[in-house]
């Protein structure tokens, strides 16, 4: 094969995968040749949020410019811009509830002391829903990842599994996803990529198949950790409930206790909609965890508070860029010093 097709066909494979195809070596050379400092994960952080910061506290100094002190007609201005940073009118108005209350015992003297409070509030929030996965809880610990499609549902797995890999486990991931068109050769490109095996059908097949295969093989191979992909095409709440009951009969058949962990995918840059799919998906799946993607192309961080308090559902991982490890385990003290 020509060099040139070679080129074409490992970029495509990259892009597939939602691989950084410039390698190091190019990044200097476009540089100007200067190794440039990698920034640390919790300035990356800041960067990727950035837009919410704009959309949130660069609209609260604008709302604060100017004024001796705080009162009633502020903190109304200060639910909308919250309401509108897609933080959830459920989540918006306990909050305000809260700040009058404060503002009642005299202890918002002036902005700084809102900001503060606000942050402080926010923070409580999150930690309350906020816990670790425990992937040493069982052996193989299954994954059942869901959400529909265009979330980043299979680029989050490939990044789960080279987490878990670089951490030394043995990964195995189920292309549960049969409906959707190259899904699982998208999934095999991470797997080759991350070393991890894949367990497979043709296109089509029955998703509970693919997961009491998965199943046997992850106990046949003592894999530590099993990642199910599934469809994302499932509009009625109906379909989704019956399919999602299928493959956990098998589940429970195969591995007692399993899925261990049934983590929603969610595009944080879609707002109200995310809210709609993890009310969905919750009455429909048992949701125990949730993932937010795409956070560093969004003003609509917010959404990350609305989703977890609201539901009260633990968000495990956040992704603000592109890269393998720009998918992290959710710090809530992190994610609000990163937005203020």
């Amino acid at each position: 094969m020509p060099e040139e097709k070679k080129g074409f066909f490992k970029g495509l494979l990259d892009k597939i995968a939602g691989a950084d195809v410039q390698t190091a070596d190019e990044t200097v050379a476009a540089r100007g040749g200067e190794q440039a400092p990698t920034p640390g994960f919790f300035e990356r952080l800041k960067r990727g949020l950035s837009k919410t910061h704009e959309s949130i506290v660069g609209r609260i100094d604008t709302l604060l410019l100017g004024k001796k002190q705080i009162d009633a007609d502020t903190l109304e201005e200060l639910e909308e811009i919250l309401i509108t940073a897609d933080m959830g009118v459920k989540t918006t108005v306990e909050l305000i509830r809260t700040l009058e209350q404060r503002l009642k015992r005299n202890e918002l003297q002036d902005g700084e002391a809102l900001k503060k409070a606000l942050k402080d509030e926010i923070t409580a929030r999150l930690s309350q829903h906020t816990t670790a996965l425990d992937v040493n809880a069982a052996s193989p610990y299954v994954i059942l990842v869901i959400g529909v499609n265009g979330v980043g549902k299979t680029t989050t797995i490939g990044k789960l599994a080279a987490k878990f890999r670089s951490e030394g486990k043995k990964v195995l991931l189920a292309a549960g996803d049969t409906f959707r068109a190259a899904a699982a050769e998208q999934l095999e490109v991470w797997g080759n990529r991350v070393g991890a095996d894949v367990v497979r059908h043709k296109e089509g097949s029955d998703p509970s198949a693919v997961v009491f295969d998965a199943c046997k093989a992850a106990l046949a191979r003592n894999s530590d950790i099993l990642l199910i992909d599934t469809a994302g095409r499932l509009h009625t709440k109906v379909n989704l409930m019956e399919e999602m009951k299928k493959i956990r009969r098998v589940l429970e058949r195969e591995i007692p206790g399993a899925p261990h962990e049934t983590m929603l995918i969610l595009d944080a840059a879609t707002g109200q909609n995310a809210i709609s799919q993890a009310k969905l998906f919750k009455e429909a799946a048992q949701v125990s965890g949730v993932v937010l993607t795409k956070l560093d192309g969004t003003a609509k961080g917010g959404i990350v508070v609305a989703v977890s308090h609201e539901f009260a559902i633990p968000v495990r991982y956040i992704g603000v860029g592109e890269g393998v490890d720009d998918l992290r385990e959710f710090d809530p003290l992190q994610f609000v010093e990163a937005i203020f």
